[in-house]
């Protein structure tokens, strides 16, 4: 493949050849040192290519660097003709260029088509013949004993390539995969920088977040100012979800992205919660979905949801992280507020549940600074559940105060509410209403008129009377005392067993005189007694005729006896007939709701 020399040069040739060497090591030199101050890499293929150009005087030159999988890909050159050859290949262990990588040496051809001693590869071949490539010499870029490149000359005539031209452009070769190994390195540290500085950038964006986050805590923020910040740093949307899942606050720039916080993630949003830490999806149209679980040790408080068209990094995750924790002392602070508001409330209810008329300075000044005009507490309420406790009941009681301007709390282990109203029958349905919704369960409340501030004997009777409801089988609903006053003042409701047994002593001798002739005894002697003994008033209420009421009667008389008509049986009659009426009238409006 390497010819022998021609003959031996005479003195002329020689001193003509010394000047030439001297011109072309002078030219080495030079273009050595200029490579040395450049900087980027692909400055530095240009002007390796360029220099080697002038410096060995062929046709073309060109530069390929060898890749992981064994390819030479061509990076750079100077004199080419055919733009496809710039994009040249070169398969692993193919061409000239493979036989420098695997020796190591440079190596040449005078006819690079006809060479039989190359492997061949068809589709640099195609590229060759537009170039016009013939003679082709190859040098190889070594770093250590590493070969990162090859280094071509070619022209376009056939000829052979002289020792003189081999080591002058392999001399270049050594000094160029130098300076192209500095120009790898070089480039390897700016982008090592760059994404330093990135970031650092992104670690004091993020700083900056926590520390603006830390600040609406400290300065009173609530949810709404997260969210804002958020979007702020972060753009796209930001929404806050509840422990519930209800939405608390939302904040986006962007209606497209405000739509898509309508919509939520539920996938990313319940995947934070179960995993107590972050999620991210995306949906059809493309937006990505990324959310954080606000947690408190094992409690989980609610979620922080990130929605925008580009996929958050590492550090923008760990903000919304930063955030959700920041989320959370907020939700612990406001709680540990709420808690001590509703403490001090209950203290302040006590007091004035066992303490007698007048009010004291201090806990007038106590209810002022909460805003709340004790001589003002008209009205007490009751509420008791059969599912929930009483604290969770008081605390819905506590979160109602604010609209009555009242107090709320427990006192001997029950619900209560001291409100301001006109129409403490409102109250109550309205008080029932809410509870009932919010509880999820039934609820009973009862509302009691206070007198000259006497809220001790006010909470007793109407808590009697929810005792009392609840011996009748009330189970929701909400009333004043008004109904159950006079029958919880003349039954200890602790002794539910009496008030049974009386029951059953004065009615069940009618109940089961009904049941048995399927009559209407005891609603004929509840009307009797209620048109207080009139004949003709009692037989309009029932509309029946004088002559059928007075056999009815007659009927009562032969199941209870003679004397029933006394005043202290009538008396007893009365007032089981009454506490009947009222159970029949409650299992009545259940049946009602229920249809």
């Amino acid at each position: 493949m390497n010819d022998e020399p021609g003959a031996r040069p005479s003195s002329l040739d020689l001193a003509s050849y010394r000047i030439r060497r001297e011109r072309e090591l002078s030219s080495l030199y030079a273009t050595a040192r200029s490579l040395t101050a450049l900087g980027e890499l692909d400055a530095v293929l240009e002007s390796i290519v360029h220099q080697a150009h002038e410096l060995i005087g062929t046709d073309f030159t060109y530069l390929s660097l060898l890749g992981a999988d064994g390819e030479l890909t061509l990076k750079a050159s100077e004199g080419t003709i055919s733009p496809a050859f710039n994009h040249a290949r070169v398969p692993s262990g193919t061409g000239v260029g493979g036989l420098v990588i695997a020796t190591g040496a440079p190596a040449w051809v005078s006819n690079y088509l006809k060479a039989g001693d190359v492997p061949h590869d068809r589709t640099f071949d195609g590229l060759v013949v537009p170039e016009g490539m013939v003679a082709l010499l190859g040098v190889p870029l070594l770093v250590g004993e590493e070969v990162i490149g090859v280094l071509f000359a070619a022209d376009r005539t056939e000829r052979p390539f002289e020792p003189d031209e081999v080591a002058l452009l392999s001399a270049f070769a050594d000094h160029a995969a130098i300076a192209l190994n500095n120009a790898r390195l070089y480039d390897e540290s700016r982008a090592a920088y760059r994404t330093i500085e990135r970031q650092v950038a992104m670690m004091e964006k993020a700083q900056a977040v926590h520390e603006s986050l830390t600040r609406v805590v400290l300065t009173g923020g609530g949810a709404d100012d997260i969210a804002r910040l958020l979007v702020d740093h972060l753009q796209g949307a930001v929404t806050v979800f509840d422990r519930a899942g209800a939405i608390t606050a939302r904040c986006s720039p962007d209606p497209d992205h405000e739509q898509a916080a309508r919509r939520r993630s539920p996938d990313a949003v319940e995947q934070a919660r179960q995993s107590g830490r972050w999620a991210t999806t995306t949906d059809s149209t493309g937006l990505w979905h990324s959310a954080a679980a606000i947690q408190a040790g094992d409690t989980h408080l609610g979620a922080l949801l990130l929605s925008r068209r580009q996929e958050p990094n590492p550090v923008e995750i760990r903000t919304l992280e930063r955030a959700a924790q920041i989320m959370g002392l907020l939700i612990l602070k406001e709680t540990a507020v709420a808690e001590a508001e509703e403490r001090v409330s209950g203290e302040l209810l006590t007091e004035l549940l066992v303490s007698a008329p007048p009010l004291t300075p201090a806990q007038r000044a106590r209810a002022h600074a909460r805003g709340i005009d004790l001589a003002a507490l008209n009205v007490i309420v009751v509420a008791q559940s059969e599912t929930k406790s009483v604290p969770e009941v008081s605390r819905r009681l506590y979160a109602l105060s604010s609209e009555w301007k009242g107090l709320a709390g427990e006192h001997l282990g029950r619900a209560a509410l001291l409100a301001t109203t006109s129409d403490p029958a409102r109250l109550a349905a309205t008080v029932h209403g809410r509870l009932r919704q919010e509880l999820g369960s039934p609820v009973r409340v009862v509302a009691e008129a206070v007198t000259g501030h006497r809220w001790g004997p006010a909470f007793d009777m109407a808590g009697k009377c929810c005792d009392l409801m609840r011996i009748l089988g009330v189970t929701d609903q909400g009333s004043t005392t008004e109904p159950y006053a006079m029958f919880a003042l003349l039954f200890d409701t602790d002794r539910a067993t009496d008030l049974h047994r009386f029951l059953d002593n004065a009615l069940t001798p009618l109940l089961a005189h009904d049941a048995r002739r399927s009559t209407q005894l005891v609603a004929t002697l509840s009307a009797y007694f209620g048109n207080a003994g009139n004949i003709t008033r009692t037989a309009a209420a029932l509309h029946v005729h004088v002559n059928t009421l007075l056999k009815r009667l007659d009927r009562v008389e032969g199941v209870l006896g003679t004397g029933w008509r006394a005043p202290d049986r009538a008396l007893q009659l009365q007032v089981a007939l009454r506490l009947h009426d009222l159970g029949a009238q409650l299992d009545q409006s259940r049946t009602v709701d229920g249809g």
